[in-house]
């Protein structure tokens, strides 16, 4: 039986959970709600370039440390920043969840020491070089960033190399103390374990933190028409990305566009698969949603031979065309609808599955959903729905991003 709990410390920190009595093991994470977006321009890629600083070290434990002591609880464990969020997880048995919350929570009071900083630079110039060497990523990076222009999520989540030489330890401090504030951070569990207890660690370790919390603007962004190439002679293939506006995070039209992505784009058997994989004119075809805080997008990404971009292309909206005009069958949304609520059953058969939707669903909206509620919502979407949301959004004004000879 799954049961949720949530919990909000004198200081602002919130703890969620959802706990599960037939669980081999627990995942937790700290979910920070801050990201590119929430940059200023001195600051651009400084909440990525923190995210690695928080494993340089605290005042109570090295860096060497850190490592050990997840390698000790045999955790799997990692974090990620993306333009919204930042977050770090572990799975670990339900045994070392103390000690991982001890240590998770010593992590987020980092020491941000000048020498690692110093050190740590190096490493992420290094990955912004590896990121300009990757098509695929680059030519979705670089639409997003032409396509919401002067809007919040159109900053880099690395930055830039010029931007990260001239950050400086003492603009990451400033950021830090603006933005991983207890109010503007939750504490989220799955699995098996004890919600009091897990409540009681977070108040032994992190109940001393400072109050406080961040503030994020949330404006909602229409899109914009804008055509793009970027040169890459050493390419042999061309990338193409193509983008435009969706609902936001806290929309409850998001599950008919993410039914609707599935069947435009969809790895197999959707309309960009029939009509660009399977008769070979593109190597991949892909269509995706994006829900972010306040907005949301779109995203086609396109993979074919330099020579045949434009009929790709031509292709490609065509087949939004038809949507557009003829919207989907019955037998095409009971494809979605089944491909979508079996993804999700079998992500949230491991406790990790579960907790990024449900602090996602969190941070978002401050609401629980379970996987039974997830399911009854996509169900729920009809033609109807689907049609009135193509309606709202047209996949217009689109942004094209093409990269490659």
């Amino acid at each position: 039986m799954l049961k949720f709990e949530h919990r909000v410390l004198d200081n602002g920190l919130e703890i969620i959970g959802e706990t599960s009595d037939t669980s081999a093991s627990v995942a937790v994470g700290y979910f920070v709600k801050t990201g590119s977006r929430d940059e200023q321009p001195h600051e651009a890629g400084g909440s990525h370039f923190l995210e690695h600083m928080l494993f340089k070290g605290t005042a109570k434990r090295s860096c060497l440390d850190i490592n050990r002591e997840f390698d000790e609880m045999g955790a799997n464990y990692n974090a990620f920043t993306s333009e919204e969020n930042t977050v770090f997880w572990a799975n670990v048995l339900p045994e070392y969840l103390g000690r991982a919350v001890d240590l998770f929570s010593d992590m987020m009071r980092p020491s941000l020491r000048s020498d690692d900083f110093d050190m740590e630079k190096n490493v992420i110039l290094e990955e912004i070089e590896m990121y300009e060497d990757t098509p695929h990523a680059l030519v979705i990076d670089k639409c997003q960033r032409t396509y919401f222009d002067r809007h919040p999520l159109g900053h880099r989540v690395l930055g830039t190399k010029e931007s990260i030489t001239a950050l400086t330890v003492e603009q990451m401090r400033a950021y830090f103390e603006r933005r991983y504030r207890p109010g503007n951070i939750v504490l989220a569990a799955t699995g098996k374990f004890d919600f009091d207890q897990i409540t009681d660690w977070a108040e032994q370790y992190a109940g001393s933190w400072s109050a406080g919390d961040a503030q994020r603007e949330t404006p909602d962004y229409p899109g914009r028409d804008e055509v793009r190439h970027v040169d890459r002679k050493q390419c042999t293939r061309m990338h193409l990305a193509v983008m435009s506006p969706a609902p936001s995070a806290r929309d409850d039209r998001r599950y008919a566009a993410d039914l609707a992505s599935t069947m435009i784009g969809d790895s197999t058997g959707s309309r960009f698969y029939w009509a660009l994989v399977d008769k070979a004119l593109a190597e991949d075809a892909a269509f995706h949603f994006a829900p972010c805080d306040g907005t949301g997008m779109f995203a086609a990404y396109l993979c074919c031979d330099p020579e045949r971009k434009d009929e790709v292309l031509e292709v490609a909206e065509k087949e939004l065309e038809k949507v557009r005009r003829d919207g989907f069958t019955t037998e095409e949304l009971d494809r979605a609808r089944t491909k979508t609520a079996t993804g999700r059953c079998i992500a949230s058969e491991v406790p990790m599955g579960r907790m990024r939707p449900l602090a996602g669903e969190w941070v978002y909206c401050r609401s629980y959903r379970s996987l039974a509620d997830e399911l009854e919502k996509i169900q729920r979407v009809s033609l109807d729905d689907v049609d009135a949301l193509i309606r709202d959004f047209p996949f217009t004004p689109r942004t094209i991003v093409s990269l490659g000879p």
